[in-house]
């Protein structure tokens, strides 16, 4: 399967399952409710899964491998990220510091090397009992990046014309630098987190112009923007961009949620809608923890969505792009 094709299938799975939140990301769950939650989206009809070592110390990935690796391996796609190798830690704690609600005696060691790249999928796979990633993220080399092109790149690219994996990109929480893998290097597919959402469009005016032109594939991930759109109340959960939401910041958000009960819809409704009507992306994913989860998010893409929210939208002033004229 070439990069193309792996990116075309992509676009065609349908909702993506990230993993983070089944390696504990915040709050610890047991294994039975983690599997349970990847079972739920398997036969809610999701086939395509994402992952990294960094959620939960390789905790997410252990996890959904225990359910995917009963699965027909070529019935699904599959991604995890490279740039974090887990070693046990030289001060080991009693709890994880980076967020995830797991032991901390382990620790990450950032290597973006070619050799780091083979060591890290080569324990990713232990780890799930698989035999192949079909793409594979660069994670977050926002310090990185001459490490990440000079060493990550060239052993992905490796990797794929020699159809270990089907296609390599990068993953992060801002667009700049992805901008920079994109018109830089021969990259697939980005994974694009928080900066193309209903209170973040950052990113469309030059990083997804520069993925069409070079038929770069986007993963829209963080779609809630780590909570605040996560609930019809916005309040409930007011974080943004993984801190206490500003004022400004939850009073769009806010209105956008009147706005939402005007037309007879919800904020993560909306939220999902509005990521899922630009053609320009290929693929939405989100982190999901309970079985629960997986069946309101399922809810969510299947529901029919007034399209006329959107120039309602545009026209109070609460986001500045019309996903209903993009197609």
């Amino acid at each position: 399967m070439t990069a193309n094709r792996t990116v075309e299938r992509l676009s065609t799975v349908g909702l993506g399952f990230g993993g983070a939140p089944v390696g504990n990301l915040y709050r610890a769950i047991d294994d039975a409710t983690a599997h349970a939650a990847v079972q739920a989206a398997w036969d809610g009809g999701v086939r395509y899964f994402d992952t990294a070592p960094h959620y939960g110390l390789g905790l997410s990935e252990r996890r959904l491998g225990a359910v995917l690796r009963d699965k027909p391996r070529d019935e699904f796609l599959l991604s995890t990220k490279v740039g974090r190798l887990i070693r046990p830690a030289s001060a080991p704690q009693e709890q994880d510091d980076e967020g995830f609600a797991v032991p901390g005696d382990q620790m990450r060691v950032r290597d973006y090397s070619a050799d780091g790249v083979r060591r890290s999928l080569e324990e990713s796979l232990e780890r799930m009992g698989l035999d192949r990633f079909d793409i594979v993220f660069i994670h977050d080399p926002d310090d990185h990046w001459q490490e990440a092109v000079d060493g990550a790149v060239p052993e992905l690219e490796r990797m794929r014309s020699e159809g270990i994996i089907g296609a390599w990109g990068a993953g992060m929480n801002q667009w700049e630098m992805l901008h920079r893998f994109v018109t830089e290097t021969d990259i697939d597919v980005i994974m694009l987190a928080g900066r193309y959402t209903l209170l973040d469009q950052s990113a469309r005016e030059d990083l997804i112009p520069a993925c069409a032109q070079r038929s770069v594939g986007i993963v829209d991930v963080g779609v809630y923007n780590s909570g605040i759109l996560a609930n019809p109340d916005p309040s409930v959960h007011a974080t943004f961009n993984y801190a206490p939401a500003e004022q400004e910041v939850l009073e769009r958000a806010q209105a956008l949620a009147a706005l939402c009960t005007e037309w007879g819809t919800t904020l993560p409704a909306a939220a999902i809608a509005f990521v899922q009507r630009d053609p320009a992306i290929t693929n939405v994913t989100l982190g999901m923890r309970t079985p629960e989860q997986v069946a309101s998010n399922l809810a969510h893409v299947s529901a029919e969505f007034p399209e006329g929210f959107w120039g309602a939208a545009v026209e109070r002033g609460l986001i500045t792009v019309d996903p209903a004229t993009l197609r």
